[in-house]
């Protein structure tokens, strides 16, 4: 499959043609890889997701991948993939046959980094003990598991196609196929969920010892059925009994909060998310992915996919839907906005290493930052306070210019 590199102009942000200084170092290196078929789609998803075919296109879906991947090789010439993410959707309709064909392809393409993470998304419903072993023969070495509920009620609330004994068996399974790192996906602040509700799903989910738990409140996105039609959802006050006490029920087991919804056991934290929240560099590919690349002049290009499978897969049209030059102006918000989800934000230093811009460039806005009790007065690190973390887009708006 042959195809323009890009059917769109790169388009520059605020004041991108400014000078800004070479980068001494480029951040660590991975790829997000998107498959944008789920069996069903939820209420609550406003993910890139459609609705599954009886039978996939993946040998054609591959080929494009693989050919999307050529089209940003320019961009990434002697450096090494530190992780890779195969993000939905949901990944694990793909064969092991086809997975295997497009990292064998992936990596004849970037070296591998010897201790690299390869972590993949399934849901319950999609399980199945065979597959997974031959998952972990492939070299995947972590699963991202979709659990968001055990109880039926609230699983049928969300639209799910899984039951709770099957997502307790999934991850029996996946220790069984030779997973020793995965990650469950819970919800709170669920259609008519009371405190008690809530912490009987987190501790359901600790007695499986995942190694990691994204545990993160239902919000309502534009672009949903929930958003059309909104759910009863709980109040104010229970939401903040339910993430004081999980959070504490959390660490009573050893698992760490290191970002706003992320928590981990000691030295398990995702290694690919935490490079996205540090201002890494990740290569995008598949329908509706979105990357970022860093070059050693000092340009910062983000990069976004077509987001239609059908047109994805259209030779006639371009695997690129649009690219933009951060601006010098844009880069304290987009350093920043993931930066300070870290509950330890992030070293000073990283923010001229892998800007090009001044650390003295965030002096006024920062002072008015700890002024207001959001910023944390540590001159060798950016760390939200509690309140900051609280209120984080009240933070982040200090630094908008």
């Amino acid at each position: 499959m042959t195809r323009e590199s890009s059917a769109s102009p790169l388009i520059f942000g605020g004041d991108a043609s400014s000078p800004r200084a070479a980068l001494p170092v480029l951040p660590p290196l991975a790829l997000y890889i998107h498959i944008p078929w789920c069996v069903r789609k939820c209420p609550y998803c406003d993910f890139n997701s459609h609705t599954a075919s009886p039978v996939l296109p993946e040998e054609e879906y591959v080929d494009a991948l693989l050919a999307d991947l050529d089209q940003d090789l320019h961009a990434v010439y002697g450096r090494e993939l530190s992780s890779i993410f195969f993000g939905g959707g949901t990944p694990s309709l793909f064969s092991a046959d086809s997975l295997g064909r497009l990292l064998r392809g992936v990596e004849q393409r970037i070296p591998f980094a010897s201790d690299i993470e390869i972590t993949l998304e399934a849901n319950p419903g999609t399980f199945e003990q065979d597959k997974f072993v031959a998952y972990r023969k492939l070299g995947i070495n972590r699963l991202s598991i979709g659990i968001q509920s055990f109880q039926q009620e609230k699983l049928e609330a969300l639209g799910r196609i899984h039951n709770g004994d099957e997502a307790v068996r999934a991850a029996g399974m996946a220790r069984q196929a030779g997973f020793d790192n995965f990650n469950l996906d819970l919800m709170h602040g669920l259609p008519n969920q009371s405190l008690d509700d809530a912490l009987a799903d987190l501790r359901t989910a600790i007695a499986l010892k995942p190694t990691h738990l994204s545990w993160y409140q239902l919000t309502l996105e534009p672009n949903t059925v929930f958003w059309n039609q909104p759910p009863t959802l709980p109040e104010d006050d229970t939401l903040w009994d339910i993430q004081e006490a999980g959070q504490a029920l959390l660490a009573e087991h050893g698992y760490a909060q290191y970002e706003v919804s992320a928590y981990a056991l000691p030295g398990r934290p995702a290694r690919h998310n935490l490079n996205y929240w540090s201002f890494g560099d990740f290569i995008g590919i598949g329908a509706g992915a979105h990357g970022k690349l860093s070059h050693p002049d000092g340009r910062i290009v983000r990069t976004w996919k077509t987001r239609l499978p059908k047109d994805y897969l259209n030779p006639a049209k371009s695997f690129r839907a649009g690219e933009k030059a951060l601006g010098n102006d844009e880069m304290p918000f987009e350093f920043l906005m993931n930066a300070l989800r870290l509950t330890e934000g992030v070293e000073s230093r990283l923010y001229p290493e892998r800007t090009g811009m001044p650390l003295e460039s965030l002096a006024e806005s920062r002072r008015e930052a700890e002024q207001s009790g959001l910023l944390q007065v540590e001159p060798s690190r950016l760390v939200a306070t509690m309140r900051g973390q609280l209120f984080l887009n009240d933070l982040l708006q200090k630094f908008l210019t």
